[in-house]
């Protein structure tokens, strides 16, 4: 006969409880963390306004009822909506992660973390306008950066020896998680409130990776993480009504996360949580491409320049070999027909092809009037991805996280291009000074696909001004990006 389960409520998971006393109590000193938040900032927002162009994005923006609008609600950007904190962070981060050219973080698990600022954004702001409405002090920018480097930090040091794709499960759990912890400080829960939030983020449903991978790959993979941050919005404020948490939601056995979804295994973790993710993020600079795949596509910026000056064209290609790391051949390796954007954006072949192709790729090269030049398909085929295992080595050593890529084209006369190989992309720390500048001109570009040239000057002024932008109160900064 087995043993009775005791019903005695334990004490937190250690897990939950680190999250919230670092989110409650670390503090955040680092002149470069805090630097990179605001650049971080500035390209996240750029991302969303040029997703605005795109009617697949704007079909899921505004309220749930339309006409709704809602007193001192949340504003999202580029738009003319004001809604409930919960409805802006899912517009918010839908337009974000719509064309997968925020930021980036490999490690174990990979994921973009900025996809975090749909919830502490739309948070941020309807705390503000509501605290001003009730004759308080507004929150400013600079507690947004704070809560964009503790959310980074979650997500990034969970992700770092923790693999949830292996499991089956969607980067956007992190998301949720990292957005409940931080949202929760912004709108004021205790301690044990929080614990209970982060619970809550852990016992909730999961996504799936189906909508990641073929033959099922689709655009919900550019709203999911605006699913998950708006979810995490509605977590933190179930808890602040004093709703009960889960404290071995963890390690329960059997009924908890670790042994239902997690083959039973629990976390482990390379180091405490400080500013090291918001530190060491990547940035997608150059190309709206899967992350893995941005050496690859600077490579075939480079091969295309070679193949006008010699002469060759795409069509004397015999073969093309990527040499490559290991969670790229998992993910963007994909052979066969390619149904839709989102199927293309994660084809490491289809990413090298255009830029040999046209010299380019950008989020357009993704569209259905572009794939259907046959020149691509036939490349594609042409091509071969192979792991090199001191790639993959470095991928994962916390000194380099490099993300590498190598071509070498082989022509129908047997003559071969040099290899042409790529370790760091444009957007990693090892490139911030080559990197930072193109950074703020994409961020230029992208203010004026939305907004006439003074609104597009005053969102600067204050963008590029590290302290004028930490001082100002949250909703004022918002307001420069209504439309």
């Amino acid at each position: 006969m087995s043993a009775p389960i005791s019903n005695v409520r334990p004490d937190p998971d250690p897990v939950l409880v680190d999250i919230v006393d670092y989110v409650l109590d670390f503090p955040i000193d680092s002149t470069l963390a805090l630097d990179t938040a605001r650049n971080c900032l500035i390209d996240t927002l750029g991302c969303g306004l040029e997703a605005l162009t795109y009617p697949a994005c704007t079909k899921l923006m505004g309220p749930i009822v339309p006409g709704t609008i809602v007193p001192n609600g949340a504003k999202v950007p580029g738009t003319s909506f004001q809604l409930d904190p919960v409805q802006a962070a899912f517009n918010i981060g839908a337009m974000i992660r719509w064309l997968d050219f925020n930021d980036t973080w490999l490690a174990a698990e990979w994921g973009h973390p900025s996809d975090n600022l749909g919830g502490i954004l739309a948070t941020a702001d309807w705390l503000s306008r509501s605290a001003i409405a009730a004759g308080k002090q507004p929150l400013t920018m600079k507690d947004v950066l704070i809560a964009m480097i503790k959310a980074h930090e979650i997500q990034g040091c969970i992700a770092l020896e923790n693999s949830f794709n292996k499991v089956g499960l969607d980067h956007v759990l992190l998301v949720k998680l990292a957005s409940t912890a931080v949202v929760g400080q912004l709108i004021g829960l205790t301690r044990d409130e929080l614990i209970n939030a982060v619970s809550q983020a852990f016992v909730d449903g999961h996504a799936l990776r189906t909508y990641r991978h073929a033959p099922n790959t689709g655009s919900r993979k550019s709203w999911a993480a605006g699913d998950a941050t708006s979810r995490a919005v509605r977590l933190a404020l179930i808890s602040k009504t004093g709703e009960m948490g889960y404290p071995s939601v963890l390690t329960a056995k059997t009924w908890g996360f670790y042994d239902v979804l997690f083959n039973g295994n629990a976390f482990w973790f390379q180091r405490p949580y400080g500013s090291y993710v918001m530190e060491n993020v990547l940035f997608k600079i150059s190309f709206p491409a899967e992350f893995h795949a941005q050496t690859a596509v600077e490579a075939a910026m480079t091969l295309h320049a070679q193949l006008a000056a010699s002469g060759k064209r795409v069509e004397d290609i015999k073969k093309i070999t990527i040499r490559t790391h290991e969670a790229a051949i998992r993910i963007i390796d994909k052979k066969g027909p390619l149904n839709n954007p989102a199927d293309r954006d994660h084809c490491i072949q289809y990413m090298i092809a255009v830029p040999l192709i046209h010299g380019r790729l950008t989020a357009a090269d993704y569209e259905d009037s572009i794939a259907q030049d046959a020149r691509i398909d036939v490349l594609r085929a042409r091509m071969e991805c192979v792991e090199d295992a001191q790639f993959t080595k470095d991928y994962h050593d916390p000194e380099k996280r490099s993300i590498a890529n190598a071509l070498t084209v082989e022509f129908n006369d047997g003559s071969t291009f040099d290899e042409v190989v790529v370790e760091y992309p444009i957007g990693h720390k090892r490139r911030r000074e080559d990197g930072i500048p193109l950074l703020v001109e994409k961020f230029k570009t992208n203010l004026a696909r939305r907004f006439p040239v003074k609104q597009q000057l005053a969102i600067l002024d204050v963008s590029l001004d590290q302290a004028r932008l930490e001082a100002m109160p949250v909703n004022e900064y918002v307001d420069l990006y209504v439309i």
